[in-house]
């Protein structure tokens, strides 16, 4: 799912680079703060990245070597956090840049964690469960040294999911030879998953557009809404902002997208794809390509597939006046600073997709409590979270005359900044 740019133009590889887009918004807040260089240098770079040769034996009794990667960016305000992704656009300064944000991301919402982010360049589509399966014990013992509830919990990220955690659980704890369910969240429930964990980032995305909205004064029901992404933060975000009234005209998948202007039945859309396994041939609803989707009519965009998919070659086509950033980097920074420069209010990643990393919290939480809270209480404490963290950029970017997006990274960076200067060097 692209937005039609190549990424061999050498003029657009700068801009397509995600470390470097998270670089520009980090060194943006970082003169507003008038953080020194120093410090500047300690939060900036990851601290520790692990890369990973996986021979893996494959069915029909052939070894292929599989490459996987984990970047831990931070550990000041507690233990490492952040997901898996299987995919075969997997590379370094991508993981590099995801841990980041997952620092910021946790930051922003106040959670005790710093980021980390891991990956494997592999096509799961091209794999049989076992060998998935195979791969994923595999990464688990070659980076398991850095692991551990204390040190590192990993969670599931773009083609994983709670089977890919279960085997991380698995092959975990053989190891340390006892059961240990803090070692990754996002699992099944019968194995220490936390109820709400599967919608939780689709509800924080649906719970940071309701509040943009309060900020805008529109109303849900007045509100046309295009959804970028199917899965667990496009499919699920859609479908509640369906059920709050929203008017969701258009959502795609990796294969193409729908749209109606009267909007979609997102229930009837849903077990559509379910039953058919992709949106295409959805009764009442004309199909457009990807390229076309961005550039529908609309007043409310949720880009919740991949990143770079609003970018220079696009941002003028691009009619939404807000934008709720579901995936992890969907806006170039200078796609980002254009639309802000036409008026275009751009909820970012590292606050519009928290949702999932809170819950992840609260899951870690409940395994180490041996403790399990019912779903109504999971979601209450999301909102809760959701909602000050919000109310709290927003004011920042009302103190600072910024858009949200520096005021997050204002709001997070100081929060990490301010744990340095009390731990201080060690020396």
């Amino acid at each position: 799912m692209t937005s039609g740019a190549t990424i061999s133009d050498p003029k657009l590889l700068d801009e397509y680079n995600p470390f470097l887009s998270m670089a520009k918004g980090f060194d943006q807040a970082a003169d507003i703060l008038g953080l020194d260089e120093g410090l500047r240098e300690v939060l900036r770079q990851p601290e520790r990245e692990l890369k990973v040769s996986l021979p893996i034996l494959m069915d029909d009794g052939s070894v292929k070597v599989f490459t996987g990667y984990r970047v831990q960016h931070n550990f000041l305000r507690g233990p490492c956090k952040g997901g898996i992704r299987f995919s075969p656009d997997v590379n370094l300064d991508e993981v590099r840049a995801l841990s980041a944000w997952m620092t910021w991301k946790c930051s922003v919402v106040n959670l005790p964690f710093g980021g980390a982010k891991g990956g494997v360049i592999c096509d799961p589509r091209e794999l049989s469960e076992g060998e998935l399966e195979r791969l994923t014990r595999r990464y688990t013992v070659a980076i398991m040294d850095i692991l551990g509830p204390d040190r590192d919990v990993p969670a599931p990220d773009m083609n994983t999911g709670e089977q890919t955690m279960a085997w991380i659980m698995d092959t975990y704890s053989m190891h340390v030879r006892r059961t240990t369910t803090g070692i990754v969240t996002g699992k099944p429930l019968a194995i220490g998953g936390s109820r709400g964990r599967r919608e939780a980032t689709g509800r924080g995305v649906m719970i940071a557009a309701n509040q943009a909205l309060q900020l805008k004064g529109w109303r849900p029901e007045d509100t046309r809404v295009v959804v970028q992404g199917a899965g667990n933060v496009g499919g699920i975000g859609a479908l509640l902002m369906h059920r709050e009234g929203y008017r969701v005209v258009s959502i795609s998948d990796m294969y193409g997208a729908i749209h109606s202007e009267r909007g979609l039945d997102m229930p009837a859309v849903m077990a559509w794809l379910r039953d058919h396994g992709r949106l295409e041939g959805f009764p009442d609803a004309e199909s457009v390509t990807h390229k076309e989707q961005l550039e529908l009519d609309c007043d409310l965009m949720v880009p919740a597939a991949t990143e770079n998919q609003i970018t220079s070659l696009n941002a003028d086509k691009v009619k939404a006046k807000l934008i709720v950033e579901g995936a992890n980097g969907p806006t170039t920074a200078v796609a980002s600073a254009a639309l802000h420069d036409r008026g275009v209010m751009i909820v970012p990643d590292i606050l519009a997709n928290a949702g999932g990393v809170t819950v992840s919290y609260f899951e870690w939480v409940q395994d180490r409590m041996g403790y399990f809270w019912t779903e109504e209480i999971v979601n209450s404490r999301l909102e809760q979270i959701m909602v000050d963290a919000f109310d709290e950029v927003a004011a920042v970017a009302e103190q600072h005359d910024v858009s949200l997006r520096t005021a997050a990274y204002i709001l997070s960076i100081d929060r990490v900044a301010s744990v340095y200067r009390l731990r201080g060097v060690f020396a």
